[in-house]
């Protein structure tokens, strides 16, 4: 075996492997939106639009850059047992859905109907958000179909528990 190569023949060089090492990145795309929300507390509230915008927008960059996850396997208990059952990931995939149209279309209206009010200093973090959680969808129907326990019954026994896969 060489140097870098897993037992499976799936080098840390594979596709899956880079883009999971790649969704590491939604960490301090997460921590630059949480210091944009903190900053009015500390800076004034004169900025608070320009600086929720930049939330915005980080936290959709970030939230992209978590749906680059391996879709087969489950990062914690709480995550396995919403898309094991049936009804839970309809309605995680369902809210998910609703936030993004929700996202886009606020932000998509801040854009081209706002003018100069406050709502278009927060359109384009929408429309950031929007498109980050559009990926973050796509991931979440992935894990549902991959572990829907009514149509993977195999799933069904002790090696259902996720998160051992590096």
């Amino acid at each position: 075996m060489s140097p870098g190569r897993a037992p499976g023949g799936a080098g840390w060089r594979s596709p899956r492997r880079l883009f999971h090492a790649a969704s590491y990145l939604q960490y301090p795309f997460i921590a630059l939106a949480c210091f944009y929300v903190a900053r009015p507390y500390f800076n004034g509230f004169d900025s608070i639009f320009g600086d929720f915008n930049l939330a915005l927008l980080h936290a959709g960059v970030g939230i992209g850059f978590s749906s680059l996850q391996d879709p087969t396997t489950t990062q914690n208990e709480f995550s396995r047992k919403v898309w094991e059952d049936p009804r839970k990931g309809s309605w995680a995939i369902g809210i998910i859905a609703a936030v993004v149209v929700l996202a886009l279309a606020g932000g998509l209206a801040g854009l081209y109907l706002a003018g100069e009010s406050p709502w278009s200093q927060l359109a384009m973090g929408l429309v950031g958000l929007g498109l980050g959680l559009f990926g973050l969808l796509k991931t979440a129907i992935e894990m549902f179909e991959n572990h829907r326990l009514d149509r993977n019954p195999s799933r069904a026994g002790p090696a259902a528990i996720q998160g051992e896969a590096a």
